[in-house]
């Protein structure tokens, strides 16, 4: 739990891009705290440019942004520049690109003493395969024929396994944090969790090594959500993906999705200081598999069809989806009002006057 403003800074940054084979995009809220430590990566395409693989990226930042700024514009290259990346073991290029980077900050002039971290959950995509190395927190999640994959898991103090390594690396978890103070147990930075000089990067408090998950690519494939615990806290991955749907499904594209995404999750008010009340960061990336962009919406809209607005419940409360109006529509719509303002109200010019100014 952070500190937080009085009232919520809702100002998105979002981005969109495209490639033959993704469209995707990406936004990031500051909210209820005090600064945005959230940072992220996408890149529809690294290394050779004949390779054709995209690499999406979010760092949920805590104790300082520099550490997940950093990762945002490096982690990649750290990647490419692993011998197993140019050999094709991607699976092994991820892990070695995550470890690699933790290190060169470890002995980094700048970052000497930085106390911040960040976790890392990273999408390297070839035109076979998708594979997601996760470090913390933050998540990815796959829409996939109907159904919700999840492509990490969550790094937590108490699961058996981290605790265990905690523990046996000279570490304990109080009150589900490492040593009483950090709540996840994975992490790139941190390196006050990795003084053991007895033990690899691997087997330390905290740890930047990641799980992977790789999966084979295929034409039912719809979308990757990946995001920040401040959307995690607030949703399941079934909600989250259902809800990706149902908006595409009345005619709306992904930067707004990911734009109403983070205002559905953003609390009313931070008296409580916790879900709600975090950055939060989004990137959707829609596996094309031959479609154009139009192709692709319509694919999907006829897939999740909706007849009108609907209600569900997301993130604890009702939220009304309805479909975007179309700027010709909302122009009609506007000269019409105008029209029947001046058929009213004819015999009060100064009125409608100063309505229109």
């Amino acid at each position: 739990m952070g500190q937080t403003l009085s009232e919520p800074i809702t100002e998105k940054h979002t981005t969109q891009g495209a490639s033959k084979r993704f469209l995707f995009a990406a936004s990031g809220m500051q909210g209820w705290r005090i600064s945005m430590e959230d940072a992220h990566t996408t890149e529809t395409t690294i290394g050779d440019p004949n390779a054709q693989i995209g690499f999406f990226a979010v760092f949920d930042g805590h104790g300082g942004a520099n550490v997940a700024r950093f990762s945002g514009t490096e982690l990649h290259k750290r990647i490419v520049e692993r011998e197993h990346f140019k050999k094709g073991a991607y699976h092994d290029a991820l892990k070695d690109g995550f470890l690699a980077l933790d290190d060169e900050l470890r002995h980094h002039p700048e970052f000497e003493h930085d106390p911040s971290g960040c976790t890392a959950v990273a999408a390297l995509i070839t035109p076979e395969n998708i594979y997601v190395g996760n470090a913390g927190d933050s998540r990815a999640v796959l829409a996939t024929g109907g159904q919700t994959i999840a492509m990490s898991f969550d790094h937590k103090p108490g699961n058996p396994e981290e605790q265990y390594r905690i523990m046996a690396a000279g570490g304990f978890v109080e009150f589900g944090r490492v040593n009483g103070n950090l709540a996840l147990s994975r992490a790139i930075g941190d390196f006050e969790f990795k003084q053991n000089p007895d033990l690899p990067p691997e087997k330390q408090i905290v740890t930047a090594n990641p799980d992977i998950q790789e999966r084979a690519l295929g034409n039912d494939d719809e979308f990757l959500i990946m995001a920040c615990d401040g959307i995690w806290d607030c949703v399941s991955n079934e909600e989250c993906v259902s809800y990706v749907r149902r908006q595409i499904a009345l005619g709306k594209r992904l930067p707004t999705i990911c734009e109403e995404l983070m205002e559905a999750c953003l609390a009313h008010d931070a008296e409580l200081g916790g879900v709600g009340c975090d950055n939060m960061t989004v990137i959707l990336i829609a596996f094309l598999n031959g479609r154009s962009e139009d192709e692709w919406y319509a694919w999907m809209a006829d897939k999740y069809a909706l007849d009108g607005p609907v209600t569900i419940e997301f993130a604890g409360r009702p939220v009304v989806l309805s479909k975007p109006v179309a700027a010709a529509d909302a122009l009609a719509n506007s000269a019409a009002d105008a029209h029947d303002d001046d058929e009213n109200d004819h015999n009060e010019v100064d009125e409608v006057a100063h309505k229109s100014g």
